[in-house]
């Protein structure tokens, strides 16, 4: 077998998912070369429908006339601090909290900013934001810088709590998730190659999971189904 499959992935989930997608891939199908894209789903969205990614991982999202839809993961998203605020992964922070300090947010109609919003509105308290921004990496270092505090998703900073560089918990009163689903194009014979990249995807995703590799994260799909 061989090709080039294109794999729209989540700025999120890059981390958590591009390196062992790779290895995966690579010793399973060396004939087939991976071309992954980075974006958010509002953009891989776009991309698949017009035939510029093969398959994607997109969130929140239940199918479309053009793109069908694998739901494979439900994640939890965590308020993230300077490590001076000593969040931990085991002791959940309440919005209440969260909203005492400057916001580092997503900017309006970012559909991660859509969740913060709908999450904040049980809260009699309005944010104080002290600076938007439409980088997950711009955030990070933001907050780092002591610019206030942000919600990510657990996957896109765990490498930095564990190293020390920023603290992090989930969010309860209320909680907040997200859905990440794998996107491929409806109405069409799927290639070889895009099948078997999409498989290796949901085989990888389980185990992930399992292994407790993508934090605060719980399996959307029976764990004998593929992800193709």
């Amino acid at each position: 077998m061989a090709g080039i499959v294109s794999v729209g992935v989540l700025e999120s989930l890059v981390d958590v998912v591009v390196p062992p997608l790779v290895a995966a891939a690579a010793a399973r199908y060396p004939g087939v070369q991976l071309r992954v894209v980075t974006a958010y789903s509002g953009h891989l969205q776009q991309w698949l429908d017009d035939g510029e990614v093969d398959l994607s991982l997109l969130y929140n999202l239940a199918g479309t006339p053009s793109l069908a839809v694998v739901p494979l993961v439900r994640e939890d998203l965590w308020a993230v601090a300077p490590t001076a605020a000593g969040l931990a992964p085991d002791r959940p922070v309440t919005w209440a909290r969260l909203l005492e300090q400057p916001m580092v947010l997503p900017v309006a109609g970012h559909g991660l900013r859509v969740l913060i919003d709908q999450a904040r509105a049980s809260t009699p308290v309005e944010p104080r934001i002290a600076v938007e921004a439409n980088s997950m990496h711009v955030q990070k270092k933001l907050v780092v810088a002591g610019h206030g505090w942000t919600v990510l998703p657990a996957a896109g900073v765990a490498d930095d709590v564990a190293a020390g560089v920023l603290s992090g918990a989930p969010l309860t009163e209320p909680e907040l998730s997200r859905s990440v689903v794998l996107g491929l194009p409806r109405g069409m014979r799927t290639p070889p190659p895009v099948e078997a990249v999409a498989a290796t995807l949901g085989r990888l995703v389980r185990a992930l999971v399992h292994s407790g590799a993508w934090p605060s994260a719980r399996l959307s799909v029976p764990a004998g189904e593929d992800g193709g």
